[in-house]
């Protein structure tokens, strides 16, 4: 997710440079959902790790 998040971003960077806007909104807008999904799924498994639930067992 946070790959995703990254290229999405970049791609956002670009196109504001280039004047792109309306690319330049959709791709920052993704990028923004994409990170904060990978933060809401980074804090849960950081919670089940702390109460010692294993995802992998």
């Amino acid at each position: 997710m946070l790959y995703y998040a990254l290229v999405f971003f970049v791609i956002s960077v670009i196109a504001g440079f280039l004047g792109f806007r309306s690319v330049e909104s959709g791709a920052a807008t993704i990028s923004k959902v994409f990170f904060f999904i990978f933060l809401i799924l980074a804090i849960g498994v950081v919670l089940l790790a702390v109460l010692g639930i294993s995802l992998f067992a």
